[in-house]
């Protein structure tokens, strides 16, 4: 008789103690990043600039509305909820570095209503990363290999 072999017992996730410590420290949790997302791409569709943009693209926002959340609970509290790779979906489109700080205003703007002062900085100071990174590929794929950012 063979014995059963198992797979030895998983260590539990760190992250619900981490995702605590976040929430804790920045206010900030799930009803308040729907809040922060809902109303930041309320802006986005009502500007002259990025409506255009979004709206080529996006024609059924409350799918995308709640994926921008599930984004914003992993990028923001560490949550692991957001499953995708946003550098694809940006690589091709008409945008440089003006749309990314067009849409860094309205995001710190719009982080600075919705949050406690300690949880809009930590959402802008990820923002702006994410800014700079998706900035570089969308360069990068245009063949210039080097980002715009001024």
């Amino acid at each position: 008789m063979t014995p059963i072999q198992t797979s030895p017992p998983r260590s539990p996730s760190v992250r619900p103690e981490i995702t605590a410590d976040l929430e804790a420290r920045t206010g900030l949790d799930d009803a308040v990043l729907r809040e922060l997302v809902h109303a930041f791409y309320g802006k986005i569709r009502n500007d002259p600039v990025l409506g255009p943009i979004f709206a080529a693209r996006i024609d059924d926002w409350p799918p995308h509305l709640e994926r921008m959340t599930s984004f914003w609970s992993s990028v923001a509290l560490m949550t692991g909820r957001y499953h995708g790779a946003p550098v694809p979906k940006h690589v091709g489109l008409p945008i440089d570095w003006g749309h990314f700080e067009r849409w860094l205003t309205l995001f710190r703007e719009t982080a600075t209503e919705i949050c406690t002062p300690a949880g809009a900085a930590h959402v802008i100071e990820r923002a702006e990363r994410i800014a700079r990174t998706l900035n570089f590929a969308v360069e990068d794929a245009k063949g210039t290999g080097i980002p715009k950012l001024v």
